[in-house]
């Protein structure tokens, strides 16, 4: 194994230590502060990467033979190369109410993963045959969801007079995943197994302002989350003829790809620890009102299913469109019950445009340049009204050439748009990913001697 895939190895175990230190160690010390995260699982992180992501999110009908998308696990078999892809992101939220506003700056690792082709490319030229068949695998492990808030609520009740609610909460759960795609000509069909895991810490804490020597009640949910999920997907490329000097057929380099992707319930466990406790300072009482060390239920996930197309012009430009929807409604939680949530759907549009693949003196010509637009509705309601996200973004690809000819890429998006509601709260966003793609060739690569 050579030194770079050494240091990646490297790289990877690291990263996935630290993501399950993480993962076990919540506390009631959000790093973010988002009030919509306190409903379900949290709020959602994105699932694309840095290179789609500039497209305004699209993965239905993407595919690249450098760039992973694991959204739609029939993109792998289309891989040229071993792609090594890790994600760093930044987010600046403003969140605004009833005239009050706030700032938040937050960030994360956004996702590992490591891809490749089972059939390597460089074999079939040496073997001088093309058997139209492709094989593509890939791992990868990401945030699936957040939770994050800080509170402050009064109201007024008659016989108790103002009492105030501090709300905190924390935790999110994460993917662990494993994908497998087949390719024969220009079908591709590939299946995701996966592994959902995580912990939802949530705390309220009521203090009685107006009654003097008054109790302060505090109520903490801690639920650990696990469980397997299953995701499928489709994608048929046609490639536009032209005929050549001799007459023949031969590819144009213009394809039009149609895709889909979906998957049924997923089923869940929960293990939850409930603790409750009231106490005084002023008489040095403390008292435990609830104390369930362990109590396991069950929970389903949504079923979801989104169809895309995209129209490329090989190393030129590529457009695409794509719709998905999510039957949130079918979403349980016993262990945390929520029935604001509302079936969702999601509008996505995007274009790359690469001036000159070709060009050796210019290496801006060389760049992907990317756009994109998305807009769509959250499961989560207010009042009966679902929330709204929308917004725009903005790609670029820096490619960079490595030992041996090799490319990899470093690719980065800026995502600004709005989220929420206008008359109740509305946050105001700006994500930047950094993505750094790794590939190599030589895998599964068969050194022949004459």
């Amino acid at each position: 194994m050579s030194s770079v895939w050494s240091r990646i190895v490297g790289t990877v175990a690291l990263c996935c230590y630290t993501l399950a230190v993480l993962a076990q160690n919540a506390t009631i010390t959000p790093k973010i502060n988002s009030p919509f995260s306190r409903f379900g699982l949290g709020n959602f992180i994105s699932q694309y990467y840095a290179g789609p992501g500039g497209m305004g999110g699209l993965s239905a009908a993407f595919q690249d033979p450098y760039l992973l998308n694991t959204l739609n696990p029939a993109s792998l078999a289309s891989l040229q190369a071993t792609a090594f892809e890790v994600g760093l992101n930044a987010q600046y939220s403003g969140l605004k109410s009833d005239g009050a506003s706030e700032g938040i700056w937050s960030g994360n690792l956004d996702y590992l993963a490591l891809g490749f082709p089972l059939i390597n490319p460089i074999n079939e030229v040496l073997d001088r045959k093309r058997s139209g068949l492709g094989l593509g695998m890939a791992f990868a492990l990401q945030p699936y969801t957040v939770v994050g808030y800080n509170i402050e609520s009064t109201s007024v009740q008659e016989e108790l007079g103002p009492t105030t609610n501090y709300l905190k909460g924390t935790g999110g759960t994460n993917r662990l995943m494993w994908s497998n795609a087949l390719r024969y000509k220009g079908l591709s069909g590939g299946f995701t197994f996966g592994y959902m895991f995580g912990q939802l810490t949530n705390s309220r804490r009521v203090e009685f302002d107006s009654l003097e020597l008054a109790y302060v009640t505090e109520f903490l949910d801690e639920v650990s989350l696990n469980g397997f999920f299953w995701e499928a997907g489709l994608q048929y490329t046609h490639d536009f003829k032209k005929l050549n000097a001799e007459g023949e057929r031969e590819s144009s380099g213009r394809r039009l790809t149609v895709g889909l992707y979906g998957n049924s319930t997923d089923n869940f466990n929960t293990n939850t620890r409930r603790f409750a406790e009231r106490y005084s300072f002023d008489f040095n009482v403390q008292d435990t009102i609830v104390d369930e060390p362990s109590l396991k239920q069950k929970g389903a996930l949504p079923s979801s299913l989104t169809v895309g197309v995209m129209y490329e012009d090989v190393n030129d430009f590529r457009f695409g469109l794509e719709y998905g929807m999510e039957n949130w409604s079918e979403y349980v939680n016993e262990a945390k019950p929520d029935s604001t949530l509302l079936d969702t759907w999601r509008f996505r549009a995007g274009v790359e445009w690469i001036p000159d693949y070709q060009s050796y003196n210019n290496y801006f010509e060389r760049m992907r340049y990317r756009f994109g637009f998305f807009y769509g509705l959250d499961p989560r309601s207010f009042g009966g009204e679902q929330l709204k996200e929308y917004g725009v973004s903005v790609g670029f690809g820096f490619p960079i050439i490595m030992s041996r000819q090799r490319v990899s890429f470093i690719n980065l998006s800026v995502e600004a748009g709005q989220f929420g509601l206008a008359d109740t709260l509305q946050e105001t966003f700006v994500k930047m990913t950094l993505g750094f793609t790794l590939n190599d060739n030589t895998w599964f690569f068969k050194r022949k001697f004459n």
